[in-house]
């Protein structure tokens, strides 16, 4: 394969890649369960404000350095900013690789569901499989989680020793389209359902009322994370971008497909959940009782064509996560391609090698390996202490890895990058109408730099956003 980096064919070859990177199991999966924590329409227009003042302009930054240095995040902070800058870079590549570590497995789940479907679709549905003890004998079950992480870390790497051009991009022009198409299928058959009225009225009637106090603050730290922030992706995809496309058009179009995509979920399970009596009470406390417990059963006894969409539901579940995999372990290959001069393939094989190393032990902390299942730090925030090694992954990545790399990733745009250098990144004849670079310039400088702080300040205080 050689060393060479390579570029994106076309902006929407980008834009499908990078909205794929975006969107996962956070839109599909965490977004649903934090909007019905927080009593939904208040929450979700606090959400769009955070996305519109805080997400889009950071991933604007990223994607500027990326395109700016055509070089992975090491090598785009060392040149963006400065060689005391490269440790930010750094932070990002060891983020993803925290991530996939522990996502891999959460994805592989969603290959098992996929085939429970097609047997519950076949010979009949069967309730004592649709169960939290039946779900928790599933994860303590060590074989099993390591073969499913493992095809999936397969897939992933696979894609992503191809190339840019020949395989993120052309796997991307193929899952998202596919991944759209099932989405509006599923939308399409929620919108019919007897629970449909509320759920639209739950969703997008506001009433501040019905707010929680830590609502706010919820909406900013997903705003943040839904986005594949602070972790080197976006920088990663923007340096195989082309200068003559607009990063304004481009960033605009991902957040809009990454938000779309997000409240189509939430209002396919919300009426799913408001169709099925005595649901709304018995919904699970937490995001893989909702999507792994809750759901399976209600595709088969509440779902008009359950039997088709319940298979076709967790195939559109791994196409998101299968996208996002395949982002984190692209921003560690293009480390080790640009930094370390390595053979694409062998940088793919080496890394995937890697992480799966770290997704193994994850995979056998639900009860597989008893020390690793164990496994505990001092930590002990509002919610109570971590337990295993894959929540306190998930805890450090979202509660401090992701937060201080696009702090620092703010700081630098706005603060130690001349006017002039960001100025000709982000200025363009084909610039919607709406872009004001001054506008942007005072965010990134002041908004979204107290906002990412305030993150930061509630996670000391023992605020837990994994």
């Amino acid at each position: 394969m050689g060393t060479e980096r390579g570029n994106w064919n076309s902006q929407l070859g980008f834009v499908l890649a990078a909205a794929g990177s975006a969107i996962g199991l956070g839109n599909l999966w965490k977004f649903p369960y934090i909007t019905w924590h927080n009593d939904g329409g208040a929450f979700v227009l606090v959400y769009l404000l955070c996305i519109l003042m805080v997400g889009l302009p950071i991933m604007m930054a990223e994607i500027l350095i990326g395109r700016k240095t055509q070089k992975s995040p090491v090598g785009a902070m060392i040149e963006a900013v400065g060689r005391r800058w490269a440790w930010v870079g750094g932070l990002g590549v060891f983020t993803g690789f925290v991530i996939l570590g522990y996502y891999s497995v959460i994805a592989g789940w969603t290959l098992r569901y996929f085939a429970t479907c097609i047997g519950w679709s076949f010979k009949g549905f069967e309730s004592s499989e649709s169960t939290g003890d039946a779900f928790n004998a599933f994860a303590a079950n060590g074989g099993l989680q390591l073969m499913l992480c493992g095809a999936f870390m397969f897939v992933t790497v696979y894609v992503v020793r191809r190339g840019i051009g020949g395989g993120i991009e052309k796997v991307a022009r193929w899952l998202m389209p596919v991944l759209f198409a099932i989405l509006v299928l599923l939308l399409g058959s929620a919108l019919s359902m007897d629970g449909a009225r509320e759920a639209l009225s739950f969703i997008f009637m506001p009433d501040f009322a019905n707010l929680p106090a830590t609502g706010v603050l919820e909406a900013l730290g997903h705003a943040f994370f839904t986005l594949s922030l602070g972790m080197g992706a976006m920088i990663t995809y923007g340096s195989y971008l082309s200068h003559k496309q607009s990063v304004v058009r481009a960033s605009a179009i991902v957040v809009a497909l990454d938000t779309l995509i997000a409240l189509t979920a939430t209002t396919i399970m919300f009426s799913v959940i408001f169709s099925s009596p005595g649901m709304k009470e018995q919904i699970s406390g937490s995001t893989v009782g909702m999507l792994f417990i809750s759901l399976p059963e209600l595709f088969y006894t509440v779902v008009p064509m359950g039997s088709i969409l319940a298979p076709l539901f967790y195939v559109l579940v791994a196409f998101a996560a299968l996208t996002s995999t395949i982002s984190l372990m692209e921003v560690i290959v293009s480390y080790f391609i640009d930094q370390r001069k390595m053979p694409r393939a062998a940088a793919a094989w080496m890394c995937g090698l890697g992480t799966f190393i770290l997704s193994a032990l994850c995979a056998l902390s639900f009860g597989g390996v008893p020390w690793l299942s164990r496994f505990s730090w001092v930590y002990r925030g509002t919610d109570g202490a971590k337990e295993g090694l894959f929540q306190h992954l998930d805890y450090l990545a979202s509660n401090w890895l992701l937060p201080v790399g696009g702090f620092f990733i703010t700081i630098a745009v706005g603060w130690f990058m001349t006017r002039e250098s960001t100025e000709a990144e982000l200025v363009a004849d084909d610039n919607p109408g709406w872009f004001y670079f001054p506008v942007w310039r005072f965010i990134i400088r002041y908004v979204s730099p107290v906002a990412v702080a305030l993150i930061i300040i509630f996670v000391i205080r023992g605020k837990d956003f994994s």
